[in-house]
């Protein structure tokens, strides 16, 4: 750190306090960017590179991939070369990872550049947090922490604006295309498109570089400096290293956050904030607005955010866990229930859109022809229509509406879905091993129309109801679960532990986030969008009750008094 921020104290909490912040940022668009750019790639990439509903889904959960393959070794890392260095490296993982990202000419590029984006955020997960564990005093471990949480929401509202910019770019454009001939007009939309979701990558490259080079002037943690050797002047009882790992003082700690964690991205938030504009759309709203309801959900949580800044040191960490996962509980039911409602009036006409097949491809639009053959009336209000299908075990969901101006095709063909195995898949396949589909076994087998449903598409009405109702459960994962998650993965852990117990808490964190996100939209495809809702909801349940009944007040507490509670014996 330079001789300026040594002399000063106040200065340098502040400085460590806005890098640590920035490093917030970045996780926040790793994990919010993704929500705008989607209808353009989705747009676009489907078309030019032929991506499916599953690489798309990839696509989104790389970066949580990339969290849980960084997540194996960040502590490790941190432990080998510092905390200060060890985000220097995330920080400049992040920036390598723009234009590999908006430069992409393919889907491996894409995916590649999304992980790289992950390891990076998985990376910043878990030493941004134990660094600033291990640097605040206790009276200020908290609020610490929900700075970091806060600039998290700072990122996803940037990130958000990004993409509402974009999108009124693209609407732009499209108005003006409305007057050329159709085949023209196509290509007008879809270069808008293209521009769009690039744009909204490179926009994300400057916070990236502040924070890389602001970490260069940070100090090293006393804590970890004392571990190697460097006694600094830390009045404090540790856990003798002598300690069995499996005793006690570490076992419960470990496992209560590994629980916390899990609860925590089993609400569903990461995978609400990265689809928040598609589950819009779906509800009843239109791009535009769903874009508009996007900046206003992310602005949402950044208020609720700086609510628990100024809670979290006042009403202690259990207080607003429980507070915040009840409110979780509410208003998952609620968007489900909305959900639900539309989804009983879509029809099954499976049979009918089996009938449209031709050989071993389907291609339709929802024209008005097409619209009478499906049973619906084209004079009617607008209709969405849900594909599932398969070649043998290779599946695929696509959705086409009929309010779209350019009636997009929905085409399923063999070569679009079968995916070949890459050299590791053909590897584990030799050793039996494989759990990815055969692409031998897809060679011949016929289109299978697994589901197709058909029904109306909510009114705007609707969509506004299901927006407020998301909008209390990000509100209510603000204020507790947000900023509390990051005291429980620094605060549980013991010295001894903590940073290769932070790196598995979050492995376990970003797996379950990872395995939603990869999930999602087949799923909804397939049962809904209330199945996953309800799911969310019956996990926050979960939740609720380790809040309120195994987790341990912190507030005030030094990290030392902490280990010194999980160290006593069991009550008899």
């Amino acid at each position: 750190m330079t001789a300026a921020f040594t002399r000063s104290p106040a200065w340098s909490t502040r400085y460590l306090l806005f890098i640590a912040g920035m490093g917030g940022l970045l996780y926040g668009i790793d994990v919010g960017i993704i929500a705008g750019a989607l209808p353009y790639l989705e747009s676009t990439a489907a078309l030019a590179w032929k991506l499916n509903a599953q690489q798309l889904s990839f696509v989104v959960a790389a970066v949580l991939l990339g969290s849980v393959l960084s997540s194996l070794f960040a502590g490790l890392l941190a432990d080998v070369i510092g905390r200060r260095p060890a985000m220097v490296v995330a920080g400049a993982l992040f920036v390598a990872s723009i234009p590999l990202i908006a430069l992409a000419d393919g889907y491996v590029p894409l995916l590649c550049g999304r992980l790289l984006q992950g390891v990076s955020g998985g990376l910043i997960g878990v030493i941004v947090p134990l660094y600033l564990a291990e640097c605040l005093p206790a009276d200020r471990r908290g609020r610490g922490a929900a700075l970091f949480q806060l600039l998290l929401t700072v990122g996803l509202v940037a990130a958000a604006l990004i993409g509402l910019v974009q999108a009124r770019s693209v609407q732009i454009a499209t108005d003006a295309a409305a007057a050329v001939p159709e085949a023209a007009r196509a290509a007008a939309v879809l270069a808008a498109k293209d521009h769009a979701w690039r744009g909204i990558f490179w926009m994300c490259l400057t916070p990236g570089i502040v924070f890389t080079l602001g970490c260069l002037l940070l100090a090293e943690s006393p804590r970890w400096l004392a571990q190697r050797g460097q006694r600094e002047a830390i009045p404090t009882r540790t856990a003798r290293a002598t300690d069995p790992l499996l005793s006690r003082r570490y076992v419960l700690p470990f496992l209560l956050a590994c629980l916390i964690l899990a609860c925590n991205q089993a609400t569903g938030i990461n995978s609400v904030l990265a689809y928040v504009v598609n589950i819009l759309n779906r509800a009843g709203l239109s791009g535009a607005s769903a874009n508009l309801a996007d900046v206003l959900l992310k602005v949402l949580n950044a208020l609720m955010t700086i609510v628990a800044v100024l809670l979290v040191d006042r009403k202690g960490r259990r207080f607003l866990l429980m507070v915040g996962t009840a409110g979780i509980v509410v208003a998952l039911l609620a968007v489900g229930l909305l959900f639900r409602a539309n989804e009983t009036q879509q029809r099954d006409v499976s049979a009918k859109v089996t009938a449209q097949a031709r050989g071993d491809g389907l291609s339709l639009r929802l024209d008005a022809p097409t619209l009478r053959a499906l049973g619906a009336d084209p004079a009617g209000p607008p209709q969405v229509l849900t594909v599932a299908y398969a070649y043998g075990p290779f599946t695929n969901v696509a959705s086409i509406r009929s309010d779209d101006p350019a009636l997009p095709r929905l085409d399923a063909r063999r070569a679009d879905t079968v995916q070949p195995d890459s050299v590791i898949g053909a590897a584990f396949r030799r050793l039996h091993a494989n759990p990815f589909p055969d692409p031998a076994a897809a060679a011949t087998a016929p289109l299978a129309i697994e589901t197709a449903r058909l029904g109306p598409l909510p009114t705007a009405g609707h969509g506004w109801l299901v927006a407020v109702a998301i909008c209390l459960f990000v509100a209510s994962f603000a204020v507790g679960p947000g900023v509390c998650v990051w005291l429980a993965l620094s605060e549980l852990m013991p010295t001894r532990i903590r940073s290769n117990g932070m790196s598995i808490a979050l492995l376990i964190n970003q797996f379950v986030s990872t395995s939603i996100a990869a999930v999602f939209l087949p799923t909804v495809g397939r049962h809904g969008y209330s199945t996953i809702f309800f799911f969310g909801a019956a996990c926050t349940v979960v939740y609720f009750l380790a809040s309120a009944f195994l987790l341990p007040e912190t507030r005030g507490k030094t990290l030392e008094e902490i280990d010194a509670f999980f160290a006593r014996p069991a009550a008899k």
